[in-house]
């Protein structure tokens, strides 16, 4: 198991699937990035299965993560990851259902944990209440969480260090990071992972695309 925490390429910005996600992985299959997902929206149900396979035959671990609060819609996102036979099902909020869909398809489930609204989203909520949701959900058998962390209305970096720190499972940092800073704020908290879409996109971390995951990967890697 890595000692750091893992990159996960998520190819989106503001929350949703770019329309041209195919050429941006193909252009990068050969990064040093092993872990590469997507949102649910707005991609064909078609492409995105078509996308996941590229991804799978190239030895990636791909992740969906759907960005859903009420169970219908949690459950359409879930359906379609089981459909793209996706590793790792990213977000929703916790049910019942999608828990033992995931089951039923032998896919990972990490639901977010937190009140969060909006798209992009915004977390909310404090660290106790966090925590016994997540301790809760684990009992039922989930894998890990998706911590909203850094659209948190809090302090940020203090939530994600102690929300790792309080539970007993693996935790995936995810949305805006966006700086070496934080970054560094990651290495600190140490989760098992985190993902990078937009500022990807935006350039933050210099260079082309597959140089900015490549520089990142390095980076933690340090």
């Amino acid at each position: 198991m890595s000692t750091h925490p893992e990159l996960i390429v998520m190819l989106t910005h503001n929350d949703l699937t770019v329309e041209n996600a195919r050429e941006v992985f193909e252009s990068c299959k050969n990064s040093k990035a092993h872990y590469w997902g997507f949102k649910e929206e707005p991609l064909p149900l078609e492409q995105m299965k078509e996308l996941y396979h590229l991804m799978k035959g190239c030895g990636k671990t791909t992740f969906l993560e759907v960005v859903a609060y009420t169970e219908e819609e949690c459950l359409a996102g879930a359906r379609m990851a089981a459909e793209c036979e996706v590793d790792v099902l990213l977000g929703t909020l916790y049910f019942d259902s999608i828990n033992e869909l995931c089951k039923k398809h032998g896919m990972k489930y990490m639901p977010f944990v937190g009140t969060i609204t909006g798209r992009p989203s915004v977390l909310e909520g404090t660290l106790e209440e966090m925590v016994a949701q997540a301790n809760e959900a684990l009992e039922k058998g989930v894998y890990g969480f998706d911590l909203l962390g850094y659209r948190y209305t809090g302090d940020a970096a203090a939530l994600n260090k102690a929300f790792v720190e309080a539970v007993d499972a693996p935790v995936c940092l995810a949305g805006s990071v966006n700086s070496y800073q934080r970054l560094d704020e990651v290495k600190d908290a140490a989760p098992w992972a985190f993902t990078i879409g937009g500022a990807f996109f935006e350039g933050k971390f210099g260079g082309s695309f597959c140089e900015q995951v490549d520089k990142v990967c390095d980076y933690m890697a340090q």
